[in-house]
Protein backbone atom coordinates (compact mmCIF):
# COMPACT_ATOMS: atom_id res chain seq x y z
CA UNK A 1 0.00 0.00 0.00
CA UNK A 2 2.24 2.34 -1.06
CA UNK A 3 1.31 6.78 -0.66
CA UNK A 4 1.27 5.68 3.37
CA UNK A 5 3.04 6.08 6.39
CA UNK A 6 2.19 3.42 9.06
CA UNK A 7 1.45 3.37 12.67
CA UNK A 8 2.35 0.56 15.03
CA UNK A 9 -0.43 -1.07 16.54
CA UNK A 10 -0.03 -4.50 19.38
CA UNK A 11 -3.29 -5.82 18.00
CA UNK A 12 -3.44 -5.69 14.10
CA UNK A 13 0.15 -4.69 12.95
CA UNK A 14 0.77 -1.74 11.09
CA UNK A 15 -2.16 0.23 9.72
CA UNK A 16 -2.31 3.19 7.52
CA UNK A 17 -2.03 6.90 9.35
CA UNK A 18 -5.39 8.98 9.16
CA UNK A 19 -4.74 12.57 7.64
CA UNK A 20 -4.45 13.92 10.87
CA UNK A 21 -2.17 11.85 12.15
CA UNK A 22 0.28 11.58 9.05
CA UNK A 23 0.08 15.72 9.46
CA UNK A 24 1.17 14.98 13.18
CA UNK A 25 4.30 12.53 12.15
CA UNK A 26 5.45 14.92 9.22
CA UNK A 27 5.45 17.75 12.19
CA UNK A 28 7.26 15.55 14.23
CA UNK A 29 9.76 14.45 11.67
CA UNK A 30 10.43 18.16 10.90
CA UNK A 31 10.76 19.29 14.08
CA UNK A 32 13.26 16.27 15.07
CA UNK A 33 15.15 17.96 11.77
CA UNK A 34 14.69 21.55 12.91
CA UNK A 35 16.60 20.45 16.43
CA UNK A 36 19.12 18.76 14.85
CA UNK A 37 20.09 21.31 11.98
CA UNK A 38 22.96 21.87 13.98
CA UNK A 39 24.80 18.30 13.10
CA UNK A 40 27.57 18.77 9.85
CA UNK A 41 26.00 22.43 9.56
CA UNK A 42 28.53 25.06 7.83
CA UNK A 43 28.50 28.06 10.02
CA UNK A 44 29.91 30.73 7.50
CA UNK A 45 31.67 33.54 10.29
CA UNK A 46 31.15 37.33 9.07
CA UNK A 47 33.22 39.40 10.61
CA UNK A 48 30.72 43.11 10.08
CA UNK A 49 33.53 45.65 10.29
CA UNK A 50 35.01 43.91 7.05
CA UNK A 51 32.03 42.66 5.17
CA UNK A 52 30.64 45.09 3.24
CA UNK A 53 30.37 49.25 4.09
CA UNK A 54 26.86 50.19 2.64
CA UNK A 55 26.64 53.88 3.90
CA UNK A 56 30.43 54.78 2.95
CA UNK A 57 32.09 55.10 6.64
CA UNK A 58 34.66 52.94 5.97
CA UNK A 59 33.13 50.09 8.05
CA UNK A 60 30.97 47.27 7.22
CA UNK A 61 27.49 47.37 8.76
CA UNK A 62 24.10 44.84 8.61
CA UNK A 63 22.92 46.55 5.41
CA UNK A 64 26.31 45.78 3.76
CA UNK A 65 25.42 41.69 5.07
CA UNK A 66 21.80 41.98 3.15
CA UNK A 67 23.44 43.64 0.36
CA UNK A 68 25.47 40.28 -0.09
CA UNK A 69 23.05 37.66 1.22
CA UNK A 70 22.52 36.04 -1.80
CA UNK A 71 26.82 35.61 -2.46
CA UNK A 72 26.36 34.04 1.09
CA UNK A 73 23.60 31.82 -0.56
CA UNK A 74 25.45 30.59 -3.07
CA UNK A 75 28.51 29.46 -0.74
CA UNK A 76 25.88 26.47 0.36
CA UNK A 77 26.21 26.97 4.05
CA UNK A 78 23.60 26.76 6.64
CA UNK A 79 24.34 30.08 9.10
CA UNK A 80 26.12 33.06 9.28
CA UNK A 81 27.44 33.35 12.27
CA UNK A 82 27.97 37.36 12.80
CA UNK A 83 30.68 38.67 15.31
CA UNK A 84 29.37 41.24 18.03
CA UNK A 85 27.50 44.26 16.31
CA UNK A 86 26.17 45.66 19.78
CA UNK A 87 26.84 49.14 20.80
CA UNK A 88 30.18 49.70 22.49
CA UNK A 89 33.42 51.93 22.51
CA UNK A 90 35.48 49.79 20.15
CA UNK A 91 38.17 49.46 22.43
CA UNK A 92 38.11 45.71 21.44
CA UNK A 93 36.13 46.22 18.44
CA UNK A 94 32.81 45.29 19.55
CA UNK A 95 33.55 42.83 22.22
CA UNK A 96 33.22 45.23 24.96
CA UNK A 97 29.81 45.68 25.27
CA UNK A 98 28.22 48.89 26.60
CA UNK A 99 24.36 47.61 25.67
CA UNK A 100 23.49 44.11 25.00
CA UNK A 101 20.20 44.98 23.66
CA UNK A 102 21.25 47.74 20.78
CA UNK A 103 23.13 47.54 17.72
CA UNK A 104 25.89 50.49 17.88
CA UNK A 105 25.16 53.09 15.39
CA UNK A 106 28.73 51.91 13.26
CA UNK A 107 26.27 48.90 12.33
CA UNK A 108 22.86 50.02 11.85
CA UNK A 109 19.61 49.76 13.96
CA UNK A 110 17.42 46.93 15.23
CA UNK A 111 15.15 47.19 12.01
CA UNK A 112 17.99 46.67 10.39
CA UNK A 113 18.92 43.95 11.88
CA UNK A 114 15.08 42.77 11.88
CA UNK A 115 15.67 42.69 8.08
CA UNK A 116 18.80 40.92 8.25
CA UNK A 117 16.68 38.43 10.10
CA UNK A 118 13.91 38.12 7.84
CA UNK A 119 16.39 37.90 4.63
CA UNK A 120 18.14 35.34 5.86
CA UNK A 121 15.53 32.79 6.88
CA UNK A 122 13.86 33.47 3.75
CA UNK A 123 16.85 31.80 1.91
CA UNK A 124 16.95 29.48 4.27
CA UNK A 125 19.76 30.47 6.45
CA UNK A 126 19.89 30.48 10.13
CA UNK A 127 21.51 33.25 11.85
CA UNK A 128 24.08 32.79 15.10
CA UNK A 129 25.13 35.84 16.90
CA UNK A 130 28.09 36.77 19.22
CA UNK A 131 27.28 36.80 23.28
CA UNK A 132 29.99 38.49 25.30
CA UNK A 133 29.06 37.15 28.73
CA UNK A 134 31.89 36.96 30.69
CA UNK A 135 32.80 40.66 30.78
CA UNK A 136 31.65 44.06 29.77
CA UNK A 137 32.50 47.46 28.42
CA UNK A 138 33.59 49.97 31.48
CA UNK A 139 31.04 52.30 29.62
CA UNK A 140 28.58 50.19 30.38
CA UNK A 141 26.01 50.94 33.05
CA UNK A 142 26.30 48.35 35.46
CA UNK A 143 30.02 48.98 36.02
CA UNK A 144 29.25 52.68 35.78
CA UNK A 145 27.08 52.28 39.25
CA UNK A 146 29.05 49.67 40.46
CA UNK A 147 32.51 51.68 40.55
CA UNK A 148 30.89 54.81 42.53
CA UNK A 149 31.19 52.93 45.82
CA UNK A 150 31.08 50.11 48.36
CA UNK A 151 27.27 49.93 48.19
CA UNK A 152 25.07 50.55 45.86
CA UNK A 153 22.74 47.90 43.55
CA UNK A 154 25.30 47.02 41.81
CA UNK A 155 28.19 47.39 44.21
CA UNK A 156 28.88 43.18 43.94
CA UNK A 157 28.05 42.86 40.15
CA UNK A 158 31.85 42.63 39.16
CA UNK A 159 34.88 41.20 40.38
CA UNK A 160 36.49 43.50 43.00
CA UNK A 161 39.02 42.83 45.51
CA UNK A 162 40.92 44.77 48.26
CA UNK A 163 44.86 45.36 47.88
CA UNK A 164 47.42 43.56 49.27
CA UNK A 165 49.30 45.21 52.20
CA UNK A 166 51.73 46.46 50.45
CA UNK A 167 49.28 48.14 47.57
CA UNK A 168 50.14 45.86 45.50
CA UNK A 169 47.23 43.54 43.38
CA UNK A 170 45.22 40.71 45.11
CA UNK A 171 47.07 37.77 43.19
CA UNK A 172 48.89 37.21 40.54
CA UNK A 173 46.45 36.47 37.81
CA UNK A 174 47.49 37.89 34.32
CA UNK A 175 45.32 39.74 31.16
CA UNK A 176 45.74 37.89 27.93
CA UNK A 177 45.94 41.04 26.39
CA UNK A 178 49.02 41.93 28.28
CA UNK A 179 50.24 42.97 31.76
CA UNK A 180 48.32 42.22 35.51
CA UNK A 181 44.66 40.91 35.34
CA UNK A 182 43.65 43.86 37.84
CA UNK A 183 42.77 47.54 37.87
CA UNK A 184 43.02 49.62 40.48
CA UNK A 185 39.46 51.91 40.49
CA UNK A 186 40.08 54.85 43.48
CA UNK A 187 36.22 55.70 43.98
CA UNK A 188 36.05 52.59 45.55
CA UNK A 189 39.47 51.89 46.70
CA UNK A 190 39.51 48.33 44.92
CA UNK A 191 41.06 46.27 42.36
CA UNK A 192 38.87 44.95 39.86
CA UNK A 193 39.10 41.92 37.23
CA UNK A 194 40.16 42.02 33.53
CA UNK A 195 40.99 39.06 31.71
CA UNK A 196 41.40 40.71 28.98
CA UNK A 197 41.30 44.87 28.28
CA UNK A 198 41.17 47.08 31.16
CA UNK A 199 38.29 48.38 29.44
CA UNK A 200 36.43 45.06 29.57
CA UNK A 201 35.95 44.32 33.66
CA UNK A 202 34.60 40.70 34.20
CA UNK A 203 31.23 40.16 35.73
CA UNK A 204 30.91 38.28 39.19
CA UNK A 205 28.72 35.08 38.46
CA UNK A 206 29.03 33.90 42.03
CA UNK A 207 26.29 36.96 41.93
CA UNK A 208 22.80 34.83 40.50
CA UNK A 209 21.54 38.74 40.06
CA UNK A 210 24.52 38.92 37.56
CA UNK A 211 23.30 35.33 36.00
CA UNK A 212 19.84 36.31 35.66
CA UNK A 213 20.02 39.41 34.29
CA UNK A 214 22.65 37.78 31.80
CA UNK A 215 20.51 35.20 30.86
CA UNK A 216 17.30 38.05 30.26
CA UNK A 217 19.77 39.74 27.73
CA UNK A 218 20.29 36.20 25.59
CA UNK A 219 16.59 36.08 25.63
CA UNK A 220 16.06 39.57 24.28
CA UNK A 221 17.73 37.85 21.06
CA UNK A 222 15.80 34.74 21.12
CA UNK A 223 12.69 36.55 21.13
CA UNK A 224 14.14 38.46 18.09
CA UNK A 225 14.53 35.30 16.46
CA UNK A 226 18.37 34.52 16.12
CA UNK A 227 18.83 30.72 15.78
CA UNK A 228 21.88 30.35 17.88
CA UNK A 229 24.67 32.30 19.91
CA UNK A 230 28.42 31.67 19.95
CA UNK A 231 29.63 32.67 23.38
CA UNK A 232 32.67 33.90 23.28
CA UNK A 233 35.12 32.93 26.35
CA UNK A 234 32.50 31.07 27.66
CA UNK A 235 34.71 29.57 30.46
CA UNK A 236 36.22 32.37 31.56
CA UNK A 237 32.57 33.37 33.26
CA UNK A 238 33.36 32.25 36.77
CA UNK A 239 36.50 33.12 38.96
CA UNK A 240 37.88 31.41 41.84
CA UNK A 241 36.21 32.91 44.46
CA UNK A 242 39.17 32.55 47.45
CA UNK A 243 41.36 34.72 44.46
CA UNK A 244 44.41 31.97 44.50
CA UNK A 245 47.63 32.34 42.56
CA UNK A 246 48.06 30.67 39.27
CA UNK A 247 51.35 28.52 39.36
CA UNK A 248 53.90 28.52 37.12
CA UNK A 249 54.42 27.24 34.12
CA UNK A 250 57.58 25.27 32.83
CA UNK A 251 59.24 27.02 29.83
CA UNK A 252 59.21 23.99 28.02
CA UNK A 253 55.22 23.84 28.39
CA UNK A 254 54.34 27.61 27.40
CA UNK A 255 52.22 27.30 24.25
CA UNK A 256 50.10 29.88 22.92
CA UNK A 257 46.16 29.44 22.32
CA UNK A 258 45.19 32.50 20.53
CA UNK A 259 48.18 34.14 22.21
CA UNK A 260 52.00 34.08 21.66
CA UNK A 261 54.12 31.96 23.72
CA UNK A 262 56.48 34.80 24.31
CA UNK A 263 53.12 36.68 26.16
CA UNK A 264 53.69 36.08 30.02
CA UNK A 265 49.82 34.95 29.99
CA UNK A 266 51.31 31.55 28.50
CA UNK A 267 54.13 31.78 31.91
CA UNK A 268 51.22 30.44 34.19
CA UNK A 269 48.85 27.68 34.47
CA UNK A 270 45.28 29.35 34.28
CA UNK A 271 43.52 27.11 36.74
CA UNK A 272 41.92 29.43 38.69
CA UNK A 273 40.78 32.83 36.73
CA UNK A 274 38.57 30.76 34.51
CA UNK A 275 37.08 27.08 33.50
CA UNK A 276 35.69 27.00 37.43
CA UNK A 277 33.33 24.29 38.11
CA UNK A 278 30.56 26.20 38.88
CA UNK A 279 30.44 26.87 35.57
CA UNK A 280 28.67 23.68 34.69
CA UNK A 281 25.57 24.67 35.95
CA UNK A 282 25.48 28.06 34.16
CA UNK A 283 25.80 26.27 31.23
CA UNK A 284 22.72 23.91 31.98
CA UNK A 285 20.87 27.63 32.64
CA UNK A 286 21.59 28.44 28.75
CA UNK A 287 20.58 25.47 27.57
CA UNK A 288 17.33 25.61 29.80
CA UNK A 289 16.35 28.70 28.20
CA UNK A 290 16.99 27.67 24.26
CA UNK A 291 15.25 24.57 25.24
CA UNK A 292 12.16 27.36 25.17
CA UNK A 293 12.86 27.95 21.84
CA UNK A 294 12.62 24.76 20.12
CA UNK A 295 15.81 25.17 17.13
CA UNK A 296 18.28 27.04 18.35
CA UNK A 297 21.86 26.50 19.28
CA UNK A 298 24.50 27.13 21.94
CA UNK A 299 28.80 26.60 20.15
CA UNK A 300 30.57 27.42 22.73
CA UNK A 301 34.34 28.84 22.36
CA UNK A 302 36.96 27.42 25.19
CA UNK A 303 39.96 28.34 25.65
CA UNK A 304 41.25 26.32 28.55
CA UNK A 305 44.17 24.41 30.15
CA UNK A 306 42.70 21.46 28.25
CA UNK A 307 40.47 22.63 25.73
CA UNK A 308 39.61 19.71 24.47
CA UNK A 309 38.41 17.95 28.02
CA UNK A 310 36.47 21.44 28.66
CA UNK A 311 34.57 20.88 25.12
CA UNK A 312 34.02 17.69 26.32
CA UNK A 313 32.67 18.13 29.61
CA UNK A 314 31.01 21.33 28.60
CA UNK A 315 28.72 19.38 25.50
CA UNK A 316 27.90 16.37 27.42
CA UNK A 317 24.78 15.04 28.96
CA UNK A 318 21.96 16.65 26.91
CA UNK A 319 21.67 19.69 28.86
CA UNK A 320 24.45 22.06 28.68
CA UNK A 321 26.36 23.36 25.28
CA UNK A 322 24.90 21.97 22.15
CA UNK A 323 28.72 22.37 20.49
CA UNK A 324 31.91 23.14 21.42
CA UNK A 325 34.54 25.42 19.52
CA UNK A 326 38.46 25.79 20.54
CA UNK A 327 41.71 26.66 19.33
CA UNK A 328 43.33 23.34 18.67
CA UNK A 329 43.56 23.60 15.06
CA UNK A 330 44.16 27.24 14.92
CA UNK A 331 47.78 26.38 15.65
CA UNK A 332 50.69 26.89 13.66
CA UNK A 333 51.27 22.67 13.57
CA UNK A 334 49.71 21.39 10.01
CA UNK A 335 51.31 18.13 10.62
CA UNK A 336 49.03 15.00 9.69
CA UNK A 337 49.97 13.53 13.17
CA UNK A 338 48.62 16.80 14.81
CA UNK A 339 45.24 16.99 13.67
CA UNK A 340 45.03 13.27 13.83
CA UNK A 341 45.76 13.26 17.44
CA UNK A 342 43.32 16.08 18.15
CA UNK A 343 40.47 14.94 16.50
CA UNK A 344 41.22 11.49 18.27
CA UNK A 345 41.37 13.03 21.45
CA UNK A 346 38.91 14.92 21.51
CA UNK A 347 36.24 11.78 19.75
CA UNK A 348 37.67 9.84 23.19
CA UNK A 349 36.50 12.25 25.43
CA UNK A 350 33.18 13.73 23.41
CA UNK A 351 31.36 11.12 23.80
CA UNK A 352 27.98 12.68 23.88
CA UNK A 353 28.50 16.43 22.80
CA UNK A 354 29.11 17.34 19.14
CA UNK A 355 32.15 19.07 18.22
CA UNK A 356 32.64 22.05 15.46
CA UNK A 357 35.99 22.61 13.94
CA UNK A 358 37.50 25.80 12.33
CA UNK A 359 41.10 26.45 10.66
CA UNK A 360 40.62 29.91 10.62
CA UNK A 361 38.77 33.11 12.62
CA UNK A 362 39.15 36.72 13.53
CA UNK A 363 41.78 36.37 15.77
CA UNK A 364 44.37 34.40 14.37
CA UNK A 365 46.84 34.63 10.93
CA UNK A 366 44.75 33.28 8.02
CA UNK A 367 44.88 29.29 7.47
CA UNK A 368 46.18 30.23 3.77
CA UNK A 369 49.10 32.14 4.85
CA UNK A 370 49.77 29.94 8.34
CA UNK A 371 49.94 26.47 6.72
CA UNK A 372 51.42 27.23 3.60
CA UNK A 373 54.87 25.96 3.26
CA UNK A 374 55.99 28.56 1.06
CA UNK A 375 54.41 31.47 2.78
CA UNK A 376 52.57 32.18 -0.22
CA UNK A 377 48.51 31.21 -1.16
CA UNK A 378 48.22 27.89 -2.88
CA UNK A 379 45.24 26.97 -4.57
CA UNK A 380 45.21 23.65 -4.42
CA UNK A 381 46.05 23.37 -0.64
CA UNK A 382 43.52 26.14 -0.24
CA UNK A 383 40.80 23.64 -1.72
CA UNK A 384 42.16 20.51 -0.18
CA UNK A 385 42.15 22.25 3.13
CA UNK A 386 38.48 23.21 2.84
CA UNK A 387 37.87 19.63 1.41
CA UNK A 388 39.34 18.31 5.33
CA UNK A 389 37.74 20.62 7.34
CA UNK A 390 34.78 19.76 6.24
CA UNK A 391 35.38 16.01 6.37
CA UNK A 392 36.31 16.61 10.02
CA UNK A 393 33.06 14.83 11.95
CA UNK A 394 31.31 17.48 13.32
CA UNK A 395 30.15 21.04 12.42
CA UNK A 396 32.26 23.93 10.55
CA UNK A 397 33.17 26.85 10.66
CA UNK A 398 34.07 28.99 7.98
CA UNK A 399 35.88 32.36 8.18
CA UNK A 400 34.85 35.36 5.53
CA UNK A 401 37.37 35.21 2.59
CA UNK A 402 38.12 31.67 3.77
CA UNK A 403 36.56 30.57 0.19
CA UNK A 404 38.49 32.87 -1.22
CA UNK A 405 41.54 31.43 -0.22
CA UNK A 406 42.93 34.30 1.30
CA UNK A 407 46.28 35.03 2.71
CA UNK A 408 46.93 36.68 6.24
CA UNK A 409 47.21 40.34 4.56
CA UNK A 410 50.27 42.89 5.34
CA UNK A 411 49.10 45.82 7.44
CA UNK A 412 51.97 48.36 8.63
CA UNK A 413 52.53 49.70 11.86
CA UNK A 414 51.11 52.93 11.57
CA UNK A 415 47.70 51.26 10.08
CA UNK A 416 47.60 49.22 13.09
CA UNK A 417 43.91 49.30 14.53
CA UNK A 418 44.00 46.35 17.08
CA UNK A 419 45.75 47.34 20.60
CA UNK A 420 46.40 43.54 21.25
CA UNK A 421 49.10 44.00 18.08
CA UNK A 422 50.02 47.61 19.00
CA UNK A 423 51.56 46.14 22.55
CA UNK A 424 53.32 42.88 20.95
CA UNK A 425 54.87 44.63 17.63
CA UNK A 426 56.91 43.13 16.25
CA UNK A 427 57.09 39.67 17.64
CA UNK A 428 53.19 39.24 17.32
CA UNK A 429 51.34 41.94 14.58
CA UNK A 430 47.89 41.47 16.06
CA UNK A 431 44.74 40.60 14.61
CA UNK A 432 44.27 43.12 11.72
CA UNK A 433 46.03 40.84 9.13
CA UNK A 434 43.01 38.48 9.13
CA UNK A 435 40.31 41.57 9.55
CA UNK A 436 40.85 43.56 6.19
CA UNK A 437 38.20 44.07 3.93
CA UNK A 438 36.34 41.68 2.06
CA UNK A 439 37.39 42.05 -1.38
CA UNK A 440 34.61 42.11 -4.01
CA UNK A 441 36.24 43.37 -6.62
CA UNK A 442 39.61 44.17 -8.56
CA UNK A 443 40.81 47.32 -9.00
CA UNK A 444 41.42 47.17 -12.34
CA UNK A 445 37.32 46.40 -12.63
CA UNK A 446 35.17 49.33 -14.25
CA UNK A 447 32.44 49.68 -10.92
CA UNK A 448 32.88 52.94 -9.03
CA UNK A 449 34.41 51.82 -5.53
CA UNK A 450 36.56 49.39 -7.25
CA UNK A 451 39.66 51.12 -5.87
CA UNK A 452 38.92 50.05 -2.62
CA UNK A 453 38.11 46.15 -3.80
CA UNK A 454 34.28 47.20 -3.57
CA UNK A 455 34.43 47.10 0.05
CA UNK A 456 33.57 51.28 0.17
CA UNK A 457 33.96 53.94 -1.24
CA UNK A 458 36.14 55.82 1.12
CA UNK A 459 39.38 54.66 2.76
CA UNK A 460 38.37 51.23 5.00
CA UNK A 461 39.43 51.55 8.48
CA UNK A 462 42.08 48.96 7.64
CA UNK A 463 43.46 48.90 4.29
CA UNK A 464 42.68 46.53 1.38
CA UNK A 465 45.64 43.85 1.02
CA UNK A 466 46.95 44.27 -2.77
CA UNK A 467 47.14 40.72 -3.52
CA UNK A 468 43.10 39.92 -2.01
CA UNK A 469 42.09 42.19 -5.00
CA UNK A 470 43.51 39.44 -7.46
CA UNK A 471 41.43 37.09 -5.57
CA UNK A 472 38.39 39.32 -5.47
CA UNK A 473 34.75 37.54 -5.81
CA UNK A 474 34.50 39.11 -9.35
CA UNK A 475 37.93 37.65 -10.53
CA UNK A 476 36.74 34.27 -9.09
CA UNK A 477 33.31 33.94 -10.10
CA UNK A 478 33.51 33.18 -13.76
CA UNK A 479 36.80 30.73 -13.49
CA UNK A 480 35.74 27.14 -12.75
CA UNK A 481 38.64 26.12 -11.41
CA UNK A 482 38.81 29.34 -9.11
CA UNK A 483 39.51 28.43 -4.95
CA UNK A 484 35.49 30.03 -4.66
CA UNK A 485 33.66 28.02 -7.46
CA UNK A 486 35.56 24.80 -6.20
CA UNK A 487 34.52 25.92 -2.19
CA UNK A 488 30.74 25.88 -3.71
CA UNK A 489 31.03 22.18 -6.05
CA UNK A 490 32.60 20.65 -2.56
CA UNK A 491 29.51 21.85 0.04
CA UNK A 492 26.47 21.08 -2.61
CA UNK A 493 28.16 17.74 -3.12
CA UNK A 494 28.81 17.26 0.95
CA UNK A 495 25.35 18.02 1.68
CA UNK A 496 24.25 14.92 -0.30
CA UNK A 497 26.76 13.04 2.01
CA UNK A 498 24.95 11.80 5.03
CA UNK A 499 27.82 10.07 6.27
CA UNK A 500 29.97 13.25 6.25
CA UNK A 501 27.38 15.09 8.27
CA UNK A 502 26.84 12.83 11.05
CA UNK A 503 28.71 9.90 10.29
CA UNK A 504 31.37 8.72 12.94
CA UNK A 505 35.23 8.83 12.27
CA UNK A 506 38.23 6.29 12.79
CA UNK A 507 41.20 7.46 11.57
CA UNK A 508 43.76 5.13 10.00
CA UNK A 509 47.76 5.33 10.96
CA UNK A 510 49.29 6.71 8.31
CA UNK A 511 52.89 8.23 7.34
CA UNK A 512 53.25 12.49 7.02
CA UNK A 513 52.53 13.93 4.94
CA UNK A 514 48.86 11.24 4.35
CA UNK A 515 45.97 12.16 6.76
CA UNK A 516 43.21 9.21 5.88
CA UNK A 517 40.20 8.30 7.78
CA UNK A 518 36.87 6.34 7.47
CA UNK A 519 33.48 8.29 7.80
CA UNK A 520 30.71 5.76 8.55
CA UNK A 521 27.10 5.61 8.96
CA UNK A 522 24.71 2.99 9.26
CA UNK A 523 25.58 0.55 6.17
CA UNK A 524 28.19 3.43 4.07
CA UNK A 525 31.41 3.45 4.77
CA UNK A 526 33.41 6.58 3.13
CA UNK A 527 37.24 6.40 2.75
CA UNK A 528 39.21 10.14 2.98
CA UNK A 529 42.69 10.81 2.41
CA UNK A 530 44.35 13.99 2.19
CA UNK A 531 47.86 14.87 1.12
CA UNK A 532 49.19 18.06 3.22
CA UNK A 533 52.07 18.34 1.24
CA UNK A 534 53.24 20.05 -1.83
CA UNK A 535 55.06 16.87 -3.01
CA UNK A 536 53.10 13.24 -4.56
CA UNK A 537 52.42 10.73 -2.15
CA UNK A 538 51.28 7.33 -1.47
CA UNK A 539 49.26 5.51 0.69
CA UNK A 540 48.51 1.30 0.38
CA UNK A 541 44.90 0.50 1.07
CA UNK A 542 43.38 -2.88 1.34
CA UNK A 543 39.74 -1.79 0.58
CA UNK A 544 36.89 -2.73 -2.04
CA UNK A 545 36.72 0.51 -3.47
CA UNK A 546 32.07 0.51 -4.53
CA UNK A 547 32.17 4.09 -5.51
CA UNK A 548 34.74 6.98 -6.32
CA UNK A 549 33.87 10.34 -6.11
CA UNK A 550 36.25 11.32 -8.73
CA UNK A 551 34.16 14.04 -10.37
CA UNK A 552 35.22 16.52 -7.51
CA UNK A 553 37.75 19.20 -8.84
CA UNK A 554 39.80 19.43 -5.77
CA UNK A 555 39.61 15.48 -6.04
CA UNK A 556 43.53 14.39 -7.81
CA UNK A 557 44.44 10.92 -6.85
CA UNK A 558 44.09 7.22 -8.34
CA UNK A 559 44.21 3.93 -7.13
CA UNK A 560 45.98 1.32 -8.31
CA UNK A 561 47.18 -2.38 -7.58
CA UNK A 562 45.95 -1.33 -4.15
CA UNK A 563 48.23 1.85 -3.56
CA UNK A 564 46.26 5.32 -4.08
CA UNK A 565 48.82 7.98 -5.58
CA UNK A 566 47.86 11.35 -4.14
CA UNK A 567 49.16 14.10 -5.91
CA UNK A 568 49.99 17.18 -4.14
CA UNK A 569 47.47 18.77 -2.28
CA UNK A 570 45.10 16.10 -3.35
CA UNK A 571 42.04 14.35 -2.24
CA UNK A 572 40.18 11.45 -2.30
CA UNK A 573 36.80 10.23 -1.62
CA UNK A 574 35.33 6.90 -2.20
CA UNK A 575 32.79 4.79 -0.61
CA UNK A 576 34.46 1.08 0.46
CA UNK A 577 33.96 -2.07 1.88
Amino acid sequence: MTGFKYAFSNKRGLLPLKKEQHKDSVKTEKSMAQKQWYKGAVIYQVYPRSFQDSNNDGIGDLKGIINRIDYIKSLGVDAIWISPFFKSPMKDFGYDISDYRDIDPLFGNLADFDELIAQAHQRDIKIIIDQVLSHTSDQHQWFIDSREDLTNDKADWYVWADAKEDGTAPNNWLSIFGGGAWQWEPRRGQYYLHNFFTEQPDLNFHNPDVRQAVLDNVEFWLKKGVDGFRLDAINFCYHDALLRDNPAKPKEKRQGRGFSEDNPYAFQYHYYNNTQPENIEFMRDIRTLLNKYPGTVSLGEISSEDSLATMAEYTQGGDKLHMGYSFELLTDDYSSEYIRNTVTTLEERMTEGWPCWAFSNHDVERVASRWSETGEVNPAQCKMLTALLASLRGSVCMYQGEELGLGEASVAFEDLQDPYGITFWPNFKGRDGCRTPMPWENRDNSQPNAHNAGFSEVKPWLPVDQQHKLQAVAEQENDANSILNAYREFMAWRKNQPVLLEGDIEFIQTAEPILAFYRTLNEEKMLCVFNLSGAKAELAIDIVVEKEHSALSHYNAQLNNKTLTVEPFGSYYANCS
